[in-house]
């Protein structure tokens, strides 16, 4: 007993000959990290770049939706405030008829997919053009007259701060939008 309180009063008069503590180390209160959590709204179809897909418009303040600690949304961005590891996630939930798989649509003479594709996309000032982080490809020709097909795609990034994320998809008609749980993108910093 008298040698523990030899080394609690050593402790205390040459603290730099102590191993320093876990409690000793400053942590980070995880209610202030940046998070977000958007729900796809209703897009229009668009004239993308070619061998571009077009990016979707998020809601980021509605419902189920919210940006928190200077995370912020802007024109089809999540922008990135500050550096560090974020585990960045996407769910993109597709519906159409089999009756559309690889064959011709009589209004518009254009081919309907026999897949889907998701991306997640990086867009960074040190970098010109985007780079691709994730990307997720599922058959859509299935038994049945309608098909329901989610696509899931979740990773840890380095980011930066400034860097902008993006959902792209292959077919912005075939993306569901019924409820805000089933098309969603977010990104939290660990």
């Amino acid at each position: 007993c008298n040698s523990q309180s030899v080394l609690f009063s050593h402790a205390l008069t040459h603290p730099k000959h102590v191993s320093p503590s876990v409690t000793d180390t400053p942590l980070r209160d995880d209610g202030n990290k940046p998070r977000a959590h958007l729900t796809v709204v209703r897009q229009t179809p668009m004239q993308h770049l070619k061998n571009q897909f077009p990016a979707l418009h998020w809601e980021h303040e509605l419902g189920l939706a919210f940006t928190k600690n200077r995370m912020n949304y802007t024109n089809k961005f999540l922008v990135i405030p500050e550096s560090g590891d974020y585990f960045v996630y996407s769910q993109v939930t597709f519906r159409g008829t089999t009756s559309e798989c690889g064959e011709i649509s009589q209004g518009s003479r254009l081919n309907k997919p026999d897949s889907i594709t998701v991306l997640i996309t990086k867009v960074t000032d040190s970098y010109p053009e985007p780079t691709q982080l994730l990307m997720g490809t599922k058959s859509v020709c299935e038994v049945g007259s309608n098909w329901f097909q989610p696509i899931y795609l979740g990773a840890m990034f380095s980011l930066q701060e400034g860097d902008k994320l993006m959902v792209n998809v292959s077919d912005i008609s075939l993306v569901d939008y019924t409820k805000e749980d089933k098309t969603f993108f977010g990104a939290f910093l660990l």
